[in-house]
């Protein structure tokens, strides 16, 4: 089974309503659904700020849920030590560079994602959903 670290905005696409984005991402996790999602600390935090700010209990849930489903990755110091030297090498955001250290760091043999740069920098194990 392959090992999938989805960034944050996958998650978001799954449980919430982006036009075109959401019906689109729910196909293509239908159509690969012999692997593991690896989700992290960090797509907790980014995913989670919106529905807490707004208040939307339900959606909180729904995502606390589905996280807690998944594969957790927890970050260390190893991952921030990667993540430091890929922030350096490739230029990336600090969030960035911590979804990216922390799929390699832990084996994932696939990031997807729907950032371009990120996929870039991901290389081989990119899966730019959209693209």
């Amino acid at each position: 089974m392959r090992r999938v670290y989805l960034d944050t905005c996958c998650v978001i696409y799954l449980l919430e309503e982006a036009a075109g984005l959401s019906d689109a991402m729910r196909a293509f996790l239908a159509r690969h659904d012999d692997v593991l999602l690896c989700v992290s600390p960090l797509v907790r935090l980014e995913a989670l700020i919106k529905p807490l700010h707004e208040r939307a209990h339900d959606l909180v849930r729904d995502y606390e849920d589905f996280l807690a489903a998944q594969q957790w990755l927890p970050v260390n110091d190893a991952v921030f030590d990667r993540a430091m030297g890929l922030r350096v090498k490739q230029r990336l955001r600090t969030p960035d560079a911590l979804h990216l250290a922390l799929a390699t760091h832990y084996g994932c043999d696939e990031f997807w994602t729907n950032d371009n740069r990120l996929s870039a920098a991901a290389g081989a194990m990119a899966v730019n959903i959209f693209g």
